[in-house]
């Protein structure tokens, strides 16, 4: 489901997530809560746990509908990981929650603010991941980590995104034959997506093989690394230093209804894969999806990595939201032993 790596084949093969200790992710909220209101945020620490079935912890200790309970994305269930939620409890009192906490639950932080945490609303996720039983040469890794650092990565959704073996691939496919949504909204949402990825994948990885990933070209769609927003390339200067400082990229389709924001030989590219799927195209536009973008390449931010012993490697980076951490290691080494279905969502 991903396409062709950017920088050469893998430099050796290591383990991902041995233990949940060896993937850590934090995120990234740059927001100052207000201290009152009607919500109440907890930036929980949880271990090998589901975001969702935390959710469901949280609103039946509190009594509150599943719904009234806020969090801005899903986090990777085989890891430690440290993310808020919110609780909406207007006119009452903070919840006594002290019998969720536990080893594998722990609530670091509590303040109250005037709105519910929406999805997407943290800024990055900042993470720390351990690769055991390295097998690889040392320079070899070091050389191609530099290069990440200073040119970044494609953009791919993760495996994670399609399910263990694609499975949510072929089931979105085989709504989409019946031209038919799952009752079940998280179903419906988790299916949609991996239709949506798995068109942006195919994009990436022509502009992958052909090498205008990371390339803007003039009938391109731009964007910023932290902004849903985008415009018209020709609204940049040939020698934009955004570009190469790796603030401002090429972005592909999130398919979808309306009229793709590009032209000329990228627009034929666009067109073409979605010509190749059209039952999955049109299940997506009938589903409501407006049109949106996505960078096709994803910088790396204040990435360092050191060796504690001679087979591991220790990374740590911060990435965008809505990106995928697995993308960046896949640019490095092949895992052992790693089934998709032990990788979850990066968001």
């Amino acid at each position: 489901m991903l396409g062709p790596r950017a920088w050469g084949g893998p430099c050796g093969q290591a383990r991902l997530k041995a233990s949940a200790d060896d993937f850590c992710v934090t995120e990234v909220l740059n927001l100052e809560l207000s201290g009152s209101g009607e919500h109440v945020w907890l930036l929980l620490e949880k271990r090998e746990q589901n975001t969702e079935a935390v959710a469901r912890l949280l609103a039946r200790a509190a009594g509150i509908r599943l719904r009234d309970v806020g969090y801005a994305g899903l986090k990777d269930r085989q890891a430690v990981t440290r993310q808020w939620f919110s609780l909406h409890l207007p006119g009452r009192e903070d919840p006594d929650l002290s019998s969720l906490w536990s080893a594998d639950l722990r609530l670091i932080e509590q303040q109250r603010h005037q709105r519910k945490l929406q999805r997407g609303a943290h800024q990055a996720n900042r993470f720390a991941i351990r690769l055991t039983d390295l097998q690889a040469e040392r320079l070899q890794l070091d050389q191609r980590l530099q290069t990440l650092s200073r040119c970044g990565v494609p953009n791919y959704f993760g495996p994670q995104r399609f399910g263990h073996a694609g499975q949510n691939l072929f089931e979105a496919r085989d709504w989409a034959a019946r031209g038919a949504l799952p009752p079940a909204r998280g179903k419906r949402s988790r299916l949609l997506s991996s239709a949506r990825s798995y068109l942006f994948n195919r994009v990436l990885a022509a502009r992958v093989a052909d090498g205008s990933w990371q390339q803007i070209l003039d009938d391109d769609c731009v964007a910023f690394s932290d902004s849903r927003s985008h415009f018209a390339a020709s609204r940049l200067a040939a020698d934009d230093p955004r570009v190469k400082a790796l603030d401002v990229h090429p972005t592909g389709p999130l398919w979808g209804q309306g009229e793709p924001p590009v032209d000329g030989p990228i627009l034929a590219l666009e067109q073409g894969i979605a010509a190749a799927e059209p039952v999955v195209c049109t299940w997506l536009a009938a589903a409501g999806l407006k049109q949106e973008r996505r960078i096709l390449r994803l910088p790396i931010g204040a990435l360092t990595w050191h060796y504690p012993t001679a087979d591991c490697l220790q990374l740590e980076f911060t990435l965008p939201t809505g990106c995928f951490a697995t993308v960046v290691v896949r640019e490095l080494v092949s895992l052992i032993s790693s089934p998709a279905g032990e990788l979850d969502s990066e968001h």
